[in-house]
């Protein structure tokens, strides 16, 4: 796929930021707010926006967001330790294999299928980073040990990688979803056009 336009661009990026924003405070989600589609952000802003700077722009509304949601909104700075400055490679992770598969996109099931397919080891790659970076060097543990993380990693791993799942899932159909229903529109002005 080719980058997007400028306008659709800031659009796409308006979107995702309403969307890390409206979903960040609460991790996990309960009754009245959606679990944290920041992981799916960065894939997505990989996969449409590219850009280096776009990614140093969603890192620094991260932290912002968490410096917020601690300051301000009485979430727990438990997670906030020497290990944090990790969560930018986790991010990186994302991003990058998103950008990476951008190329390719098209507004094919087969191209949308190998989007999600790409999603889905980034995505676990993603949290093995920030989940080992916190309980290696976080200092919340003890006598930190391979069996230990390992059963940590397992424990919720898969909630963090089926969120972000979700979340690619649900944008790659609205992707396909708007192409599908702009295309006769975009060949009816290119027949007439003639």
């Amino acid at each position: 796929m080719k980058p997007i336009p400028l306008r659709y661009a800031a659009l796409s990026s308006a979107a995702l930021a309403v969307l890390m924003v409206a979903t960040r405070f609460k991790h996990f989600g309960d009754a009245l707010h959606l679990p944290d589609a920041s992981m799916a952000v960065f894939f997505l802003g990989g996969l449409y926006l590219r850009r280096h700077l776009a990614f140093v722009l969603f890192v620094a509304l991260a932290v912002l967001l968490d410096w917020v949601s601690i300051a301000y909104a009485g979430v727990s700075d438990f997670c906030v330790t020497a290990a944090y400055a990790f969560l930018p490679l986790a991010y990186a992770v994302l991003w990058y294999a998103g950008r990476g598969y951008a190329g390719r996109l098209q507004a094919t099931p087969l191209a949308l299928a190998g989007a999600f397919g790409v999603a889905v080891p980034a995505a676990a790659l993603s949290f093995a980073v920030s989940n080992g970076a916190f309980y290696w060097l976080g200092g919340r543990y003890a006598e930190p040990h391979v069996a230990e993380y390992a059963a940590r990693l397992w424990q919720w791993g898969p909630l963090f990688v089926r969120t972000t799942l979700g979340y690619v899932a649900a944008a790659l159909l609205l992707h396909g979803l708007l192409a599908w229903a702009l295309r006769p529109r975009a060949a009816a002005s290119h027949s007439r056009g003639r």
